[in-house]
């Protein structure tokens, strides 16, 4: 929060008391990046991030380094997190695309895990190299061996609300695909706007839609990208709707190389800042992480695109002229 005690908290009724911030930065957020970021300079990331009050950070993905080369290191980088497990209890979830990614997550340590499938047939044959229903088909058994061993299970499904091939994605469809996933034992699902075109009345609609097809609301969070400017104002609609738990990137990083009309998610900064507002509990110190999105945009070698980061930022100092 800004030195002037700025935002001004305002409640607004039937809004939950608190939200869990599910940070996707040093994954989804770092996956797009067309250099190399060392694996030292994403587990300082990390820890940065624990260090400002988050505690659910997504820390890498097990796919193989040919289809994702920017994450080649999650054997090197995940151990080097474990002190942030342990210290500050925070949950440490990783994407894995198949049995033999859960095997490597597993054998790190691993507790809670993510499985990634699509709403639509075209992401699914671009991202996954398999239809819908035989990335389903992939999935069963990752989750029926993460249930076993007793991890957390949370499902992705992109393409929610809008496709760059197939255009508009019906309802039903979505609602048919996430409860596919749910009933493969998933303890979570996280409902992508993969190319931020959703608008807060198609969040409403299919939120209670997957309500009346049996998904409770306590169950959902949502993955909102902030390509038309939107990403924020439909967080607000799933608050209203009951959801408590938001997807968000540090300093508005990612998008995602299988879709390129896909522009950064939300930024963590952004959604905290409207929360704080509201008086609505994350735990997470503003201040705190937008110095961690400053310090790894220079790491980048670009400023955040953050407003709320831009904003709390001082700008550099212009040197003085002298005659």
């Amino acid at each position: 929060m800004s030195a002037q005690g700025l935002p001004m908290k305002v409640p607004a009724p039937g809004l939950p008391a608190r939200v869990r911030i599910h940070e996707v930065g040093a994954r989804d957020g770092l996956q797009n990046e067309k250099e190399t970021v060392p694996t030292e300079v994403k587990a300082e990331f990390i820890h940065r991030l624990a260090a400002a009050g988050l505690t659910t950070i997504e820390a890498t993905s097990f796919v193989h380094p040919k289809w994702v080369p920017q994450l080649a290191d999650a054997e090197a980088l995940f151990p080097l997190l474990d002190d942030i497990a342990e210290a500050r209890e925070v949950s440490l979830p990783v994407l894995v695309p198949n049995e033999r990614g859960l095997e490597r997550a597993l054998a790190l340590g691993a507790r809670s895990i993510a499985v990634f499938g699509s709403a639509t047939e075209t992401f699914a044959a671009r991202n996954l190299n398999r239809t819908v229903d035989e990335s389903l088909a992939m999935f069963e058994p990752v989750v029926a061996r993460a249930k076993a061993e007793k991890v957390h299970v949370r499902g992705y499904l992109s393409m929610c609300f809008g496709d760059p091939w197939e255009g508009a994605v019906p309802v039903a469809q979505v609602v048919k695909v996430a409860k596919a996933l749910m009933d493969l034992g998933c303890d979570e699902l996280s409902l992508g706007d993969t190319i931020g075109v959703a608008t807060p009345g198609h969040v409403r609609e299919l939120l209670t839609a997957l309500n009346d097809s049996a998904v409770p609301t306590s169950s959902i969070g949502v993955h909102f990208h902030d390509t038309y400017g939107q990403a924020l104002s439909n967080t607000l609609a799933a608050l209203q709707h009951g959801v408590t738990t938001v997807d968000a990137s540090a300093g508005g990083l990612g998008g995602c190389p299988y879709a390129k009309s896909a522009t950064g998610n939300l930024a963590t900064e952004d959604l905290v800042w409207m929360l704080n507002g509201l008086g609505i509990e994350t735990n997470v110190d503003l201040t705190a992480l937008t110095a961690t999105s400053v310090w790894l945009a220079e790491h980048l070698g670009r400023p955040s695109p953050s407003r709320t980061v831009r904003a709390l930022t001082p700008p550099p100092s212009s040197p003085s002229h002298k005659e």
